[in-house]
């Protein structure tokens, strides 16, 4: 997402022995390369892959494959997903439903190697599926296209923002445990937190 960063200098990392040993040992997990996928068939992941270059605008693909990857991970967990809008899909069965009917409305299918054109009318699309508009309608009606578009966007945005590059590129000081933050006023910095450039 960001080309350039306010903080080009930081990196996250460079704290980790602050950190207690188990938070280190998850933080690191993060940037080794992924695990295999328990949840999303392979032309899923291809598809998540595409939809997720979209939705965060990032073009690294260590970073896609690593957001794609912690979405698996969240559709493979035993854990329930809290609250749900009555009458709507569970979250594993819609974004499962929502690729396919992606897939069924593309004039495309080679979702592992995209190109830019292919790429902007991936963007047309999610673009109306957020606005509750998709066509072709007899592939779309009576599904939550709005539902699928927003649970997307935020699983997708819960695994981009837990990445160490990321919180590096915003300035995010990674956990704090167990030094804390001391200067939690707008405008304070602790002496380890990063300042922009």
């Amino acid at each position: 997402m960001a080309s350039q960063s306010h903080y080009p200098f930081y990196n996250v990392m460079d704290e980790q022995e602050a950190w207690d040993p188990h938070t280190r040992g998850i933080v690191r997990g993060r940037l080794e390369e992924t695990a295999s996928m328990q949840f999303l068939e392979v032309d899923e992941q291809h598809l998540l892959r595409s939809v997720c270059r979209v939705l965060l605008d990032e073009t690294r693909s260590e970073i896609i494959a690593f957001v794609v990857a912690h979405m698996d991970q969240a559709l493979a967990s035993p854990i329930g997903e809290s609250q749900r809008k009555a009458g709507l899909f569970p979250r594993k069965r819609l974004i499962r439903e929502g690729l396919k009917r992606i897939r069924l409305s593309s004039l495309f299918h080679d979702f592992a190697a995209m190109d830019t054109q292919e790429l902007t009318v991936l963007q047309q699309l999610l673009s109306q599926l957020n606005e509750g508009r998709a066509e072709p309608v007899e592939v779309w009606e009576s599904f939550d296209q709005q539902a699928f578009f927003h649970t997307a966007l935020s699983m997708a945005a819960d695994g981009y923002y837990s990445h160490p590059d990321i919180w590096s590129e915003i300035g995010y000081g990674g956990p704090a445990y167990p030094r804390g933050y001391v200067r939690a006023n707008l405008g304070q910095t602790d002496p380890w937190e990063p300042k922009a450039h």
